[in-house]
């Protein structure tokens, strides 16, 4: 990985990181990336943050969830301006994902079975480098609008630790907020965007079916689990790929199917897992009730009875015009218009979703492949890694967009 005091991606504008806060961050990126802790159990994390945002002078709070935290910055004519929703919130995920860290660098994971393999530790890296910037622009009078850290925790939990930061009033006198994702796909010193959803809906289906079992050689007198079991995950797909809008995207996709422990015993219960994706929100919304009825209509055309937990997961990030062109104008300050590329909505979910129910906002995708780098990491693989350039990239575009 090349070290950012090398960085040949720098913009030819003024205002660039000081060489020594660029490798302070990185120092700091690779310190999470060697202690990564799961959702919700981020107190390592979050202790390491509180004392940097301190040190510079700045006054975080702890989430009442007990990991995650927020810290103002700026006023408004001598307020918060938080009552007239004028802030706008920058936002990182920090906890890290439960598979091994396989990559040979001397800032692996210490941890077993534990790794930063979805690219958090640069997203909260990038956040609190904006923070350090916005709080000395903040003390020489430059900040025109006031900001809000929020270090999120619990962002691969379901239903998404975002949705309980908002209720721990994260929100509270936010007008706007924005946020990076990683991104494989794209070179360090690019970011994609995308107007409308950018992200899918991920929502987790538990079926359970049962009735009388008994011997191979009398189906008849049974409730042929087996069968009833392969139908369901064989027709429900289908009967919801023809019960809404194929441009809706919404997807049943199976995961698990066990039942039965002898070939000539019909067993009396099956149980199947699944996912259930969606492209479109408001197709997201009618999700549970048509899958539930889906499952119920073959479940008992087959003699079985069902049991379902449908766990609801968030909805599709949908970026929000306004936010997209502030995002796209802070980059091309920057770094030029060239920077700034299309790209297409995800499969994946992302609990940012739930903060854009409550107010306008946007996710970029932050490029973290090395330029000419051919081929890319894809996230989730315990051998991820990012060019550590993109965390200056992503600072800067914070900056950007809080001065613009």
């Amino acid at each position: 990985m090349s070290h950012p005091a090398d960085d040949p991606l720098a913009p030819a504008l003024p205002g660039t990181l000081p060489a020594e806060l660029r490798a302070e961050l990185v120092a700091f990126r690779r310190d999470l990336h060697m202690h990564p802790e799961l959702g919700n159990q981020e107190f390592r994390t979050t202790a390491a943050l509180k004392d940097r945002l301190e040190r510079a002078g700045l006054r975080p709070r702890v989430l009442a969830t007990g990991t995650g935290l927020v810290c103002d910055i700026g006023t408004v004519d001598g307020t918060p301006g938080d009552a007239a929703g004028e802030r706008l919130a920058l936002r990182a995920d920090i906890d890290a994902l439960p598979i091994p860290d396989t990559k040979t660098v001397d800032y692996a994971s210490t941890v077993p079975g534990r790794a930063h393999a979805c690219g958090h530790d640069v997203h909260t890296t990038v956040v609190l480098g904006a923070g350090l910037v916005l709080a000395e622009l903040a003390r020489q009078g430059r900040l025109p609008r006031p900001v809000r850290l929020l270090f999120q925790p619990a962002e691969e939990v379901l239903p998404g630790g975002a949705a309980e930061a908002v209720e721990c009033g994260v929100l509270d006198g936010v007008g706007q907020i924005l946020a990076v994702h990683c991104d494989p796909r794209v070179d360090a010193g690019r970011i994609g965007l995308r107007t409308g959803p950018i992200t899918s809906a991920c929502d987790r289906l538990e079926v359970t079916l049962e009735g009388p079992g008994g011997h191979t050689a009398r189906p008849h007198l049974t409730t042929d689990m087996v069968t009833a079991a392969a139908r369901v995950a064989v027709d429900v797909p289908a009967l919801i790929a023809r019960r809404v809008d194929a441009r809706a995207g919404l997807a049943v996709t199976w995961g698990r199917l066990e039942s039965g422990h002898a070939c000539n015993v019909i067993p009396q219960r099956a149980a199947l897992s699944g996912t259930v994706r969606c492209l479109d929100l408001h197709a997201w919304r009618q999700a549970p009730d048509l899958v539930h009825a889906a499952i119920d209509e073959v479940a008992t055309l087959h003699g079985a009875k069902s049991q379902i937990d449908y766990v609801r997961g968030v909805p599709p990030v949908v970026n929000e015009v306004d936010s997209v062109q502030l995002l796209h104008d802070a980059m091309a300050a920057r770094r030029g218009t060239a920077s700034v590329e299309d790209t297409e909505q995800s499969l994946g979910g992302e609990d940012f979703s739930w903060y854009l129910e409550h107010v306008p906002g946007a996710m970029a995708r932050l490029g973290v492949r090395p330029p000419g780098e051919l081929s890319s990491l894809d996230l989730h693989r315990g051998d991820f890694d990012v060019d550590e350039r993109a965390i200056t990239v992503g600072v800067e575009l914070f900056t950007a967009a809080a001065l613009l």
